[in-house]
């Protein structure tokens, strides 16, 4: 049966959440929580210990808990509550747990809108890459290798929110990626300045800002026989999310370009909350690579983030209420 209602709260928009325990902390700070209060929303907690039936009624449904029995709950009980907001579908969301099946988006919005693609200020494109599962034979492996050029970066195929699935690693030569544990995607690294360009996306929201990165490398390197490993340098504090004083005079990719690429994106992924990373040649200022995209990541780091969080809810509560 189908539960048509929405929750009743008198006036009150009511968000459920079910968030892992450090998502919780950085994302639901007290500022987020004062400021939305004072516009009518309110957060309750969902006891993933209890049926989600059981639970309600709400508006919507924000979640970030990874396990198969959670989303498997909330597929049907999206199913089953249409006038509920799920933000976001897992069976959307799932895409992005894979380095290569979240950067098949590129191509899907390439093909879909080759037109809105020639339009834009810039061109972007993903990486030569490839698949390293670890039961290649030597001669399929050679063959995979042969389409890139080094040094590449080595990257876990899965992301499952682990520490793990977000160390990489700079390999210069086919010799070190046998001290690599596959599967793994192997991805060309491509000089560019040592930063690179994080877009926020929150609905119809979307902010571009600066990050270091790798330095650039060059072909001396080619001998070394270790890979370098590495985390996500660019994940840094709140109190580092505004552009570094060393990375003010570094151009912002042009702005149009970015909304434009975002909201192309927002569609073929259907996803609401995301961000995704890119980088620009350093040969060409108008050739960008993406890179990762990133499901629900920590908008906490942007400053006045409630800012931007509340408008976003602010905008479901008006979209739920044209569901009614």
């Amino acid at each position: 049966m189908v539960d048509r209602r929405g929750g009743d709260h008198d006036g009150e928009f009511v968000i459920a959440y079910a968030l892992l325990e450090k998502k919780k902390h950085s994302f639901l700070q007290e500022s987020l929580l004062t400021q939305a209060e004072a516009v009518g929303i309110r957060f309750v907690p969902i006891d993933l210990q209890r049926p989600l039936t059981s639970q309600g009624p709400f508006h919507a449904i924000l979640h970030k808990h990874p396990s198969f029995s959670w989303e498997a709950q909330l597929t049907d009980y999206a199913a089953s509550h249409p006038h509920v907001l799920i933000v976001d579908p897992p069976q959307f969301i799932v895409r992005l747990r894979n380095r290569v099946s979240m950067l098949q988006a590129v191509a899907e919005l390439q093909n879909a809108s080759s037109s809105a693609f020639l339009s834009l200020d810039a061109s972007v494109q993903v990486p030569t890459q490839c698949v390293l599962h670890g039961g290649e034979s030597e001669e399929e492996r050679l063959a995979l290798l042969e389409r890139l050029h080094f040094p590449v970066i080595a990257k876990p195929l899965l992301v499952d929110g682990s520490a793990k699935s977000h160390v990489m690693s700079l390999a210069f030569n086919i010799q070190s990626l046998s001290k690599l544990k596959p599967p793994l995607v192997l991805q060309e690294f491509i000089n560019h300045g040592g930063v690179i360009f994080k877009v926020y996306v929150a609905g119809e929201f979307v902010q571009c800002v600066r990050r270091k990165s790798l330095p650039d490398v060059s072909n001396t390197n080619g001998d070394l026989l270790e890979p370098v490993s590495f985390c996500q340098i660019s994940n840094t504090s709140s109190t580092e999310y505004s552009d570094s004083p060393d990375l003010q005079d570094i151009e912002l990719p042009p702005a149009d370009f970015i909304v434009k690429f975002a909201a192309g994106l927002r569609k073929v992924l259907s996803l609401r909350l995301f961000n995704f990373d890119i980088i620009r040649d350093v040969q060409s200022m108008n050739q960008y690579y993406i890179i990762d995209i990133n499901y629900f990541p920590g908008y906490s780091k942007m400053l006045h983030y409630e800012t931007v969080m509340i408008d976003f809810f602010l905008s479901l509560a008006k979209e739920q209420r044209s569901l009614m």
